[in-house]
C-alpha cells in the first residue's frame, strides 16, 4: 500500500487530516484488489456505479479541489456533456492507470496541504449551486471535504465489492497485508 503521509507528520493537524484522507483512499483501492478490468467495470448494484468508475471519480474530484485551492483550472473540465465520463473508464484508461494517476494526485494534495502557510487560508469557489454559499472555504475545510467525499465513495466501493464476490472490507484489509480474515 502506498502511504503518502510521513510518519513524523501524523501528530500535527495537517498530518492527521492527510492521514484520514489516505485512510479513505485505501478503502477504495482495497476494493479493487484481485479484480479483473471487467469485474472492476461491472455494476452489480442498483446504483449503476462500478469500482473502476468510483476510482476515476475520486481521483478527478481530489485533483479538481486541489487545483481550485491553487486557483488553477482542474486537469479535466467537466460539464453536462461529459460528466458521465467521471464514473467510467474511457479510451485507454485502466484501473492501473487510474491508480497511478491517483497516486500522483495524492502526492500533490500532500505537498499543497503541507505548503500553505495556514490551514485557515481560504480560496474562492465558483458561484455554482453545489458549492457552499459562503463563496470561500479554508484549506482545513478542503481537507475535511476530501475525507467526507472519499469516505462516502469508499463505502460505495465496499458494497459494490461485496456484491461482486462477497469480499468484505475486513477480508480485503487482511488480503492487502498478506494474511486472512476469520
Amino acid at each position: 500500500m502506498v502511504t503518502h503521509v510521513a510518519a513524523e507528520g501524523r501528530g500535527d493537524e495537517r498530518g492527521a487530516l492527510l492521514a484520514f484522507i489516505e485512510e479513505q483512499r485505501g478503502g477504495v483501492r482495497r476494493a479493487l484488489l484481485g479484480l479483473t478490468e471487467e469485474q472492476a467495470a461491472s455494476k452489480p448494484s442498483a446504483s449503476g456505479l462500478s469500482l473502476s468508475g468510483l476510482l476515476k471519480h475520486v481521483a478527478e474530484v481530489e485533483q479538481s479541489w486541489i487545483a481550485r485551492a491553487k486557483q488553477e483550472p482542474p486537469a479535466i473540465q467537466r460539464d453536462q456533456t461529459n460528466w458521465h465520463e467521471t464514473f467510467q473508464l474511457v479510451d485507454r484508461e485502466t484501473v492501473e492507470s487510474q491508480l497511478a494517476y491517483w497516486e500522483k494526485v495524492a502526492a500533490e494534495t500532500e505537498a499543497y496541504v503541507r505548503s500553505v502557510p495556514s490551514l485557515d487560508d481560504t480560496f474562492p469557489l465558483p458561484n455554482d449551486p453545489w458549492f457552499p454559499p459562503e463563496g470561500r472555504v479554508s484549506v482545513r475545510w478542503l481537507c475535511l471535504h476530501l475525507i467526507r467525499e472519499t469516505a462516502r465513495h469508499a463505502g460505495h466501493a465496499d458494497i459494490i465489492r461485496e456484491s461482486l464476490d462477497g469480499a468484505t472490507a475486513y477480508e480485503l484489509v487482511a488480503k492487502e497485508q498478506g494474511s486472512s480474515w476469520g
